[in-house]
């Protein structure tokens, strides 16, 4: 550590730290504009100027080197004139348009423009003018005249998103910062760029003048998506959602979020959301009141009951529901008596439960990896996130290995990438294994060989001391998935390796601790959709795009009842019955991340219609059945009754006893009948598939291209 003086206080700092470090932990505010703690240091703004002692001239804080003894002050004459001047340079070109712009009253020029800039402007000539380019549905860069050259989101795209889709071209005034010929900006996070430009040059682009900043309410949340649990600010207007932005939370998400994360609040105000219950009679479907439509189901339950058995009613529940409605779909089903309950929608092998499956480690660890191998995951489209975690860890040295069915591009170095056909993923992780087993000169855990590519695989999970197996989408959803979960257990024995699933949607894990799978003699999700059933509710899903049956989920068309409860006006072909069903930002809830951390939201705005939380629909259906122990008053009670999980004054905890990857199941080395099952980036669930503007991106479109093959 070494020790400066600044502004008269003694500040100590790790060698090799910047002026502008040693002022953040003082607590100091030093004016800037293109620094930024998650980016590498540019020093091209120079609004940072401050006054070092025998230094010739006012020095920039984020690119000037801490030294033993060295005395800084921000606030003399010298560093404060420095910055007016600076900011003088930086407003000659800028328009004078902040009554209209979208970054009005969150802006930091605007802000920085009242303590340093001057009361007129010396300027005289024309200001530059920069043409608007159009980069995709997303990002707005209609007003690049306001850019100051920060070069924030340019370093963002190289260092974070791993894809450099912007730079800066010419020169001087000429200067700008545009696309390659005029290509899109393609980025899983491009939204974080809004985030970071300082100015109003890159902005929201559908949100777009939709209201200004002082306007909307702020209120925290949690993203419904992928199992990261993304930490959100939801910015509402007139009860409605307007705009997502990220809460800060080191531990999950950094300072980041996915653009699924940012613009799927588009659906919710969409014309498909369903805000009466309606019943189809004579084929055609009828708005009718909430007492009508719960006593058709709770009667067609009754009489299905008597006339089928209980064995014959089924729900099937998405693994994007609250821990709430899980944990009370469960109850439900118990409370008929139905063993028929599944959320594993996706997968083609339904093993008894050993364990919660979950990451295997803290999210933040990910970044620390020295050599990770990832199975079966198309890592930077999965989880954007954690792929952006792991992309820190490479550029810090991290071996990243792949075994997956094709070449895929993370957007990160992936040193080893072994690829093989779905159908001999376990024999390829049994090669590894036996590379393992020559490597440590143990007996393998199944017969393998030990191939160049399975070699070099091995010696990067033997060396190191921070690594991990992680198993994808595609191989929890794999017809051997038990195989691949015992191979991996036992490769991370013998390499001292963390074994985890990296999860698919917000609450998988929490789908488990509810307990949302069939008990003894029960149909899993893969029978039921096959439409054996004579009743079925649909929990917040839609088994044509969120299954795997896929098409093939026509067959429910011919059970007796379908009962959907969804936000939207789902399953319309298939369903007997239509129930509004709250989205995240209108109820109450709890989603359990990858990492096993569980984290409680509230409703942002007022439920849209007649629409009402999953909860108290299935409250109510009990109570009109008669089943007992059903008095719930909020979310809370509910969850006060989910096993393993402590409710707090400080909040609700998971248990992480509950939390095992461990598995008894045997290694089968035989091949695997069919393709592992899994979502594309916008049509993980129904939020996202019906935000206009993720699916007009490259991906929203490659993602109906691709459905439509496989259908």
């Amino acid at each position: 550590m070494i020790e400066i003086e600044l502004d008269g206080k003694k500040v100590e700092v790790a060698e090799g730290s910047m002026v502008m470090h040693a002022a953040e932990k003082a607590g100091t505010y030093i004016p800037h504009f293109c620094y930024h703690k998650k980016l590498s240091i540019s020093a091209n703004c120079r609004m940072c100027l401050v006054d070092v002692e025998k230094a010739p001239k006012p020095m920039p804080a984020c690119a000037t080197p801490a030294t033993q003894g060295m005395i800084v002050r921000t606030k003399s004459d010298k560093a404060i004139k420095a910055q007016q001047s600076v900011m003088e340079f930086l407003l000659i070109n800028h328009p004078l348009d902040c009554p209209i712009c979208d970054q009005g009253g969150e802006c930091q020029l605007q802000d920085l423009a009242v303590g340093y800039g001057g009361t007129s402007s010396r300027y005289q000539e024309e200001k530059r003018v920069v043409l608007h380019k159009d980069i995709g549905p997303l990002v707005s860069m209609e007003e690049m005249s306001r850019c100051i050259h920060c070069t924030r989101c340019v370093r963002f795209g190289q260092e974070v998103a791993g894809v450099m889709e912007l730079g800066m071209s010419h020169r001087g005034e000429h200067a700008e910062i545009e696309t390659f010929v005029g290509q899109s900006v393609d980025s899983e996070l491009s939204g974080n760029m809004i985030d970071l430009c300082p100015v109003g040059a890159l902005t929201n682009k559908p949100f777009r003048y939709s209201a200004r900043t002082w306007e909307l309410s702020r209120r925290k949340s949690v993203s419904p998506h992928d199992s990261t649990g993304a930490n959100l600010i939801v910015q509402v207007k007139g009860n409605k959602v307007l705009r997502v932005v990220p809460l800060e939370n080191e531990a999950i998400n950094e300072c980041w979020i996915a653009d699924r994360d940012r613009f799927s609040y588009e659906a919710l105000n969409s014309a498909e959301r369903l805000t009466n219950p309606m019943i189809k009679h004579g084929g055609q479907w009828k708005d009718v009141d909430w007492k009508t439509a719960l006593e058709y189901v709770a009667n067609g339950l009754r009489k299905i009951k008597e006339e089928h058995g209980v064995n014959s009613i089924g729900l099937l529940a998405s693994p994007h529901s609250t821990l709430e409605e899980l944990h009370l779909a469960a109850d439900f089903m118990k409370g008929l008596g139905s063993p028929n309950i599944d959320s594993r929608l996706r997968n083609a092998e339904f093993p008894a439960a050993e364990g919660v499956r979950y990451l295997g480690m803290p999210i933040a660890a990910l970044s620390s990896l020295q050599s990770v191998l990832v199975v079966g995951s198309n890592l930077r489209k999965d989880h954007p996130l954690f792929a952006q975690r792991i992309r820190q860890a490479a550029r810090h040295g991290c071996v990243v290995s792949s075994l997956n069915e094709q070449a895929q591009d993370w957007a990160l170095p992936v040193s080893h990438a072994l690829l093989a056909d779905a159908s001999v993923w376990v024999q390829s992780l049994a090669d590894i294994a036996a590379a393992v087993a020559n490597e440590k000169g143990v007996a393998a855990p199944a017969a393998g060989t030990a191939t160049d590519a399975a070699k070099a695989i091995a010696q990067s999970l033997l060396s190191g001391e921070r690594k991990a197996v992680l198993l994808g989408n595609a191989a929890a959803h794999h017809a051997k998935a038990s195989s691949l979960l015992a191979l991996a257990n036992w490769i991370g024995a013998q390499t001292g390796a963390s074994v985890g699933y990296l999860t698919e949607a917000a609450n998988t894990v929490g789908a488990q601790v509810a307990g949302v799978q069939p008990a003894t003699g029960g149909l899993n999700a893969g029978q039921m959709l096959a439409g054996g059933l004579k009743a079925l509710i649909l929990l917040n899903n839609e088994p044509e795009f969120d299954s795997a049956a896929g098409k093939a989920a026509a067959a429910l068309a011919k059970v007796a009842m379908v009962v959907s409860m969804s936000p939207f006006k789902a399953n319309m072909d298939i369903a007997d019955v239509l129930l509004p069903m709250a989205p995240f930002t209108e109820t109450s809830g709890s989603f359990v991340n990858a990492e096993g951390r569980l984290q409680s939201f509230h409703a942002v705005v007022k439920p849209l219609g007649e629409t009402r939380p999953a909860w108290k629909v299935l409250r109510v259906l009990a109570n009109m059945l008669g089943l007992p122990g059903f008095a719930f008053e909020s979310t809370q009670d509910i969850l006060r009754l989910v096993p393993g999980v402590q409710v707090t004054p400080q909040g609700a905890v998971l248990d992480a006893k509950r939390l095992s990857n461990a598995s008894s199941a045997t290694i089968d080395l035989s091949p695997a009948s069919g393709k592992p099952v899994t979502a594309a980036i916008y049509q993980l669930d129904s939020l996202v598939r019906r935000a206009s503007s993720l699916q007009m991106t490259a991906d929203g479109k490659l993602g109906h291209v691709s459905q439509e093959v496989v259908a």
